[in-house]
C-alpha cells in the first residue's frame, strides 16, 4: 500500500519507461526488479514485481487514483439513455452495447464478463476455478524456462569485455554438439545395415589310430579303433572373446565309406537347432584298421541368408551365391543399363529376351519380382572336403589344413551400440549445464538491479513519476477495468452533461432499492 498522509492505494504492478526484451526469452526485463530487490523483495527477470513502498508525506506528489473504483448506482452494463430522453428503469445489459462517455476508452470486453480482482493471496488461476500447478510442475516448467537461455545479452557483453570468451566457449559448444548429434545419427544409420567382413577359417582336420592291444582287460582295447577330429579357429582374431568353431555352420556331414560301414551306419550328421550348444569342434570314433575315405560337407550359417542362384540368373547377374536384396539390387541395375523400365508406366518392365526367358513373360511388374525370384533362388552349396583316414602305424598322426572364407560381425558394432547407449556423463554434463544457467540468471539480475540504481540515480523523482505511472497502466491491465485514471482524477471530469444523468439513474436505483426492501418488510409482517 501506498501512504500519503491518511489515504491509501492498492499495491500494484512496478515497470519501468525503460523495458527491454531478453535476447532469448521474450521476458520483459525492468529496472524495477532492482528496486523490489532494494527495498527488501526478491527482484524477478519477468519485467513486472510486486513491492510495498513507503512515501513521505512531504513528497510533492499527487494522490495516487483509485484504479479501479466504480462510481455508486452506476450497474455494470446498463444502457445510458440520451440526454433529454424521458428516464426509466435500468435497461437488460444484453440489450445493447453501454454508452461510451467522453474521454474514455472503449471497453475490452463485455462488462457482463468482467471479473473483480483476485483479493491478496489468491492467485489469477484460484479465482479462475483452475487447478493450481503444484510445487514439481512449477519447478520444471522454470527450469525449462532457465535451460532455454545461456547467451549473455549484448548490453552484458558490453559492459564486461571478458564475457566474450565465454560467448566463443558457447559457439564450440554448439559446433561440437552438433557434429557429435551428426556422428550418433550416421552410426545409427548404419548400425541398421548388416556390417560384415570377410575372414578366414582355418580348418583342422586329424585323426589318429589306436591298434589292438591283444592283453587288454576291457572290450575296447582289444578292437582296433580310429578317431576323427574336426576343429578350426579364425585367423588374425583381434577380438578377446573368441568364437566357437560351431557358430560358423547350420550343418556338418561326415560320410563314410559305405562299403565298410554299410548304408545305416556309414553317416554323422550335425544340424544346428535352437537349443544348440556351441562347441570348439567334432570328434567322430569308430572301429577299425583299414584307411577310410571320407568326405565332409559344411554348411555355412549365413547372416542374413544367402541363395544360390539359378544358372541362367546367375549368368545374367554375374553372381552365384548372395542374400536376396542383393540380387534384388543387381536385377534392378540390370533394368535401368538396359532400360526396360517403361517409358509411359514407371511401375511395369518391359523384359528382353534374356528377361523373358528367365521370368517366362515379356512384361510384369516390378513389384512381382520378389515373388518370382523365389522359384529362382536354391540353398547354397556345401562346401565339399575329400579325407583320407590313415590307419598306418608310421603315421600316427596326420593333420590337414584347409582355408574358408567366412563372414563375421565388425568388431567396431559392439563399441558403436555401447557408445549410442552410454549415458556415463549425461548427469555430469546436466549439472554443469544447471550451473552455467544460474550463473547467467544471476547475471542478468544483477544487470537489471544496476540499471535501476543507475536511471534513479540520475533523475529521482521523474524515474519515480514514470514508475508510478506505469503501474497505473499495469493495475488497469490486472483488473480489468476500462476508464482513463488519469482523466477520473480530474474535478473538470464530473462537470459534463453525462454526470446529471448519472445522477438521476443513481436516484432512481436507490429509490426502487428502498421500495422493495418496504414491500419485503411489509409482506413479512402480514405473514
Amino acid at each position: 500500500m501506498f501512504a500519503k498522509g491518511t489515504q491509501t492505494v492498492p499495491l500494484i504492478a512496478a515497470e519501468s519507461m525503460g523495458v527491454q526484451k531478453h535476447p532469448n526469452t521474450n521476458r520483459e526485463a525492468s529496472s524495477c526488479s532492482g528496486l523490489g530487490a532494494v527495498w527488501g523483495q526478491p527482484g524477478g527477470g519477468g519485467g513486472r514485481c510486486l513491492m510495498p513502498l513507503a512515501w513521505p508525506s512531504q513528497l510533492p506528489f499527487a494522490d495516487p487514483p483509485q484504479v479501479g473504483v466504480k462510481r455508486p448506482g452506476m450497474p455494470s452494463g446498463a444502457r445510458m439513455p440520451h440526454q433529454g430522453a424521458p428516464m426509466g428503469p435500468p435497461g437488460s445489459p444484453y440489450m445493447g452495447s453501454p454508452a461510451v462517455r467522453p474521454g474514455l476508452a472503449p471497453a475490452g470486453m463485455e462488462p457482463a464478463r468482467k471479473r473483480a480482482a483476485p483479493p491478496p493471496g489468491q492467485s489469477q488461476a484460484q479465482s479462475q476455478g483452475q487447478p493450481v500447478p503444484t510445487a514439481p510442475a512449477r519447478s520444471r516448467s522454470a527450469k525449462r524456462r532457465k535451460m532455454a537461455d545461456k547467451i549473455l545479452p549484448q548490453r552484458i557483453r558490453e559492459l564486461v569485455p571478458e564475457s566474450q570468451a565465454y560467448m566463443d566457449l558457447l559457439a564450440f559448444e554448439r559446433k561440437l554438439d552438433q557434429t557429435i548429434m551428426r556422428k550418433r545419427v550416421d552410426i545409427q544409420e548404419a548400425l541398421k545395415r548388416p556390417m560384415k567382413q570377410k575372414r578366414k577359417l582355418r580348418l583342422y582336420i586329424s585323426n589318429t589310430f589306436n591298434p589292438a592291444k591283444p592283453d587288454a582287460e576291457d572290450s575296447d582295447g582289444s578292437i582296433a579303433s580310429w578317431e576323427l577330429r574336426v576343429e578350426g579357429k579364425l585367423l588374425d582374431d583381434p577380438s578377446k572373446q573368441k568364437r566357437k568353431f560351431s557358430s560358423f555352420f547350420k550343418s556338418l556331414v561326415i560320410e563314410l565309406d559305405k562299403d565298410l560301414y554299410g548304408p545305416d551306419n556309414h553317416l554323422v550328421e550335425w544340424h544346428r537347432t535352437p537349443t544348440t550348444q556351441e562347441t570348439d569342434g567334432f570328434q567322430v570314433k569308430r572301429p577299425g584298421d583299414l584307411s577310410v575315405r571320407c568326405t565332409l560337407l559344411l554348411m555355412l550359417d549365413y547372416q542374413p541368408p544367402q541363395f544360390k542362384l539359378d544358372p541362367r540368373l546367375a549368368r545374367l547377374l554375374g553372381l552365384h551365391t548372395q542374400s536376396r536384396s542383393a540380387i534384388v539390387q543387381a536385377l534392378w541395375q540390370y533394368v535401368k543399363t538396359n532400360r526396360l523400365q517403361d517409358s509411359h508406366d514407371k511401375e511395369y518392365i518391359n523384359g528382353d529376351k534374356y528377361f523373358q526367358q528367365i521370368f517366362d513373360c515379356p512384361r510384369l511388374k516390378f513389384s512381382e519380382i520378389p515373388q518370382r525370384l523365389t522359384a529362382l533362388l536354391l540353398p547354397p552349396d556345401p562346401i565339399v572336403i575329400n579325407h583320407v583316414i590313415s590307419v598306418d602305424p608310421s603315421d600316427q598322426k596326420k593333420t590337414a589344413c584347409y582355408d574358408i572364407d567366412v563372414e563375421v560381425e565388425e568388431p567396431l558394432k559392439g563399441q558403436m551400440s555401447s557408445f549410442l547407449l552410454s549415458t556415463a556423463n549425461q548427469q555430469e554434463i546436466s549439472a554443469l549445464d544447471s550451473k552455467i544457467h544460474e550463473t547467467i540468471e544471476s547475471i542478468n539480475q544483477l544487470k537489471i538491479q544496476r540499471d535501476f540504481m543507475l536511471s534513479f540515480s540520475r533523475d529521482p523523482k521523474g524515474y519515480v513519476q514514470d514508475l508510478l505511472r506505469s503501474q497505473s497502466r499495469d493495475l488497469k491491465v490486472m483488473t480489468d477495468v476500462a476508464g482513463n485514471p488519469e482523466e477520473e482524477r480530474r474535478a473538470e471530469f464530473y462537470h459534463q452533461p453525462w454526470s446529471q444523468e448519472a445522477v438521476s439513474r443513481y436516484f432512481y436505483c436507490k429509490i426502487q432499492q428502498r421500495r422493495q426492501e418496504l414491500e419485503q418488510s411489509l409482506v413479512v409482517r402480514n405473514t
